[in-house]
């Protein structure tokens, strides 16, 4: 009997991927434990807004096996890093179960770097949750060190809107965005 084993492509998400995507980040979202998502359509109209407009707020790679996507790793740029250089953040790195333990993360991880190297990144940057055993051990198996100088901080928008998080934040405060009103 002869085997076939399959090749796994990694390339970048075209506009047609958003579907796919949407599933993706729905799985994704189950396996951190969310119980309900976005109306299907509504999440494919926040990726086509992210990554398929000019300019895009993030981009994606997506792994394929033959016609079927295998894993995801979406990214963003970020600026300054070292100097005036800047680096990938990658956001998340995603491989559905029924493509674990094949090589596919080390493929899109692979990508990741030699896209922060094509564009000239002076670093890639990307966390994970501190309870996630098995994306720590992924990383110390492709020798990645985590980096235990810094802190990490999220706030996220409870309904009440993130200008009101912070005082004179609000659009009473006469700021816009992008402006600090330094004096």
């Amino acid at each position: 009997m002869v085997q076939f084993r399959s090749v796994i492509t990694v390339s970048p998400a075209e506009s047609r991927d958003a579907a796919a995507i949407a599933a993706l980040l729905g799985d994704l979202g189950r396996f951190y434990g969310a119980t309900e998502s976005e109306p299907l359509d509504r999440r494919i109209g926040q990726i086509n807004e992210a990554i398929f407009t000019s300019p895009p707020t993030a981009y994606a790679l997506l792994a394929r096996d033959g016609d079927q996507v295998a894993g995801l790793a979406a990214y963003s740029f970020l600026w300054p890093a070292v100097g005036a250089t800047r680096s990938l953040y990658l956001k998340e790195l995603y491989v559905p179960d029924a493509h674990r333990r094949r090589g596919v993360g080390t493929l899109l991880m692979r990508a990741i770097f030699e896209t922060a190297g094509t564009l000239g990144c002076s670093r890639v940057e990307w966390t994970t949750d501190a309870g996630n055993i098995a994306a720590q051990a992924f990383y110390a198996k492709l020798g990645l060190p985590a980096h235990p100088s810094k802190v990490f901080y999220r706030v996220e928008d409870t309904g009440s809107g993130l200008r009101s998080i912070v005082p004179g934040g609000s659009a009473e405060s006469g700021l816009l965005p992008g402006s600090f009103g330094g004096k």
